[in-house]
Order: C-alpha cells, then sequence, then structure tokens
C-alpha cells in the first residue's frame, strides 16, 4: 500500500533545506548533485504509461512526468495539470512537485522528506501537492524514488506502489 511504503521510510537525516517562500516554491540549499537528478530522470521517464516533457505549470527547464490518458485512473488530487503528476526542477534546484495521497504527504513531511506546496497550504491545491526534496547521495535517491513510484502510482488510481520494470530500474 502507497501510505504504508511511505511509512516504512526512515526519517531524512539532517537539517530540513531551506525552500523559497514564495512562488516559484523552490529548493534553495542541500541540493541533490546533478548525477543522481539523472539518475532520477531516467528511472522516472521508463515507468509504464509516462511521457517526459516540459511542465505546464513550474519553471522553465523542468521536466514533466505525464500519464498517458488512458492509464491516468487517479482521482484529481493525483495531478499538478492534466495528467502531469509529477516535475523535476531544473539542475539549480533539483526537488520534485509530485502528488501523493494526503495522509502519505503529511507523513512525508513529518519524516523531513519534503513540504506542502505553499498554495496548499493555503488551501488553493489539495493537501496532496508537496515538494520532495532532491536527493544528496545514492541511499536518499533510494527514498526519493520510492517517493516517485508512490506519486505515479496514485496517479494510476493503484495503491500499490510502481514496480520498476526491470532490476536495473531499481
Amino acid at each position: 500500500m502507497i501510505l504504508e511504503s511511505i511509512r516504512d521510510l526512515a526519517e531524512r537525516s539532517g537539517p530540513r533545506p531551506e525552500t523559497g517562500p514564495s512562488m516559484p516554491h523552490q529548493q534553495l540549499s542541500q541540493n541533490a548533485p546533478p548525477e543522481l537528478q539523472e539518475a532520477l530522470f531516467a528511472r522516472a521517464r521508463d515507468l509504464a504509461h509516462v511521457r517526459v516533457g516540459p511542465s505546464g505549470v513550474s519553471v522553465p527547464g523542468a521536466r514533466a512526468f505525464v500519464l498517458e490518458e488512458s492509464a491516468a485512473e487517479g482521482p484529481r488530487e493525483a495531478f499538478m495539470v492534466g495528467t502531469e503528476f509529477a516535475h523535476l526542477h531544473p539542475p539549480y534546484d533539483g526537488s520534485l512537485h509530485l502528488a501523493v495521497p494526503a495522509q502519505a504527504a503529511a507523513e512525508l513531511e513529518r519524516k523531513g522528506w519534503g513540504e506542502l506546496h505553499p498554495l496548499a497550504r493555503l488551501g488553493h491545491m489539495p493537501a496532496t501537492a508537496m515538494m520532495v526534496f532532491g536527493p544528496r547521495d545514492a541511499a536518499e535517491l533510494e527514498v526519493v524514488w520510492t517517493i516517485l513510484r508512490a506519486s505515479h502510482a496514485f496517479a494510476r488510481g493503484s495503491d500499490e506502489p510502481s514496480v520498476p520494470s526491470s532490476p536495473s530500474d531499481a
């Protein structure tokens, strides 16, 4: 189950990174190294029924993960815009915006892996929209990958986290 996979995650070590107080919502410190951003991107683009392209709601350079219409069976709050369920911010940032069930978002925030989108805090977006901090090392890449797979499952209308298509994707 998505919530169980999130509950099983360890707490993020160290202090929370700084994030911008206004739009655009950005991670300002502890940014992910570019090679980890690219590793995450490569895994995500290979998820079932996903295509990549420019984000429909983020800053220039953000790469969106868009679910094919035929697979987008999740609730409206599983998407940022259209069937975009997540996007990876440009290299100077390296965080992601994505949607997960509200209880999972609250758990991720409690464990220090991200924070609700400021517009979600104000009630202008669902409490499923959050920023997940970019991975700082290989271990954190695995955690962020777990979170992104949970977002993909939520967008597909599944309660089971997405399974990589091959062991090399893990």
